[in-house]
């Protein structure tokens, strides 16, 4: 998906009224793609779970700024979220855009609670490269549990993400992997151990992008290392599909957004919306 088609969507989509972006272009580090945007519900209260959210895009392109209608859904939903860009290739090489990541969730760490945020109540969330950038701090252990903050990490949202895809033989996983030493460790699958956290893994049956199989690979290995795993399948849908639907248009083809919400409550603590944010952040 083109991130002109992105922007465009991104633009024309309806946001959700119960939130609004309260920071803008914030610094967590001195490049110029490390900044990041924070959402928050208008209602207030606090201190609120926190949603990290990390966009895909083929780990060679992407915008924070096409993502505000993702962001203004969740933060609908009662959750502080923080997106971030991060540096792509050719600018770095892996794993410079996971390590940025991790810089970045380092800083909402250390600074969330001055914009309403729970520091010790975090949702990693991605879609596509961006739910790989995810799983991978979450289960590299060179990620955040080197930095002593993964049990920040209450509970991790996948959608449409790559988990087990060696050997690359696409451009896209030759481009971005093909030179690293050791790929065995890029892989996400292979890091799954008891320190994983719960996971909320779906993916689009019709998605010739990123198969359906990294999903199950995954969500199996999980199980096997007896984790907590939730593996939902939307059979409409293609790869950029659970994206689209967390936005208002495209709620009606699936029910991401809702799935998604009772996921997130359920590990985060949260209070249930009120009703009248409900019914426009999932049905509308």
């Amino acid at each position: 998906m083109a991130i002109s088609i992105l922007s465009i969507i991104n633009f024309l989509s309806p946001k959700d009224r119960g939130s609004r972006r309260i920071a803008h272009n914030v610094p967590y580090g001195a490049e110029a793609r490390q900044q990041l945007d924070i959402y928050a519900p208008r209602e207030s209260g606090g201190p609120r779970p926190v949603v990290f959210f990390i966009y895909g895009g083929s780990w060679s392109d992407g915008d924070r700024s096409n993502y505000t209608f993702a962001g203004r859904a969740l933060a609908a939903l009662g959750y502080v979220t923080v997106i971030a860009d991060y540096r792509l290739l050719p600018e770095v090489e892996y794993p410079g855009f996971v390590d940025d990541c991790s810089a970045a969730f380092a800083w909402v760490c250390e600074n969330i609670s001055r914009y309403g945020g729970d520091a010790n109540r975090i949702a990693l969330m991605g879609h596509s490269a961006g739910a790989y950038n995810a799983t991978m701090l979450a289960l590299d252990p060179s990620q955040l549990a080197r930095r002593g903050l993964l049990s920040r990490v209450k509970c991790l949202v996948g959608l449409s993400g790559p988990y087990d895809f060696f050997p690359f033989d696409g451009p896209i996983t030759l481009r971005t992997f093909g030179a690293v030493r050791e790929p065995l460790a890029t892989q996400p699958i292979n890091h799954v151990g008891a320190a994983t956290p719960p996971m909320f893994l779906a993916t689009g049956d019709k998605d010739t992008l990123v198969y359906p199989r990294n999903t199950v690979a995954l969500a199996a290995k999980i199980r096997a290392a007896g984790g907590d795993v939730v593996e939902q399948h939307y059979p409409a849908l293609g790869h950029p599909g659970p994206l689209m639907a967390l936005g208002r248009p495209g709620r009606r083809m699936a029910p991401v957004l809702a799935d998604v919400a009772d996921y997130l409550a359920a590990y985060l603590g949260q209070q249930p919306a009120p009703a009248s944010a409900q019914k426009e952040s999932l049905t509308q």
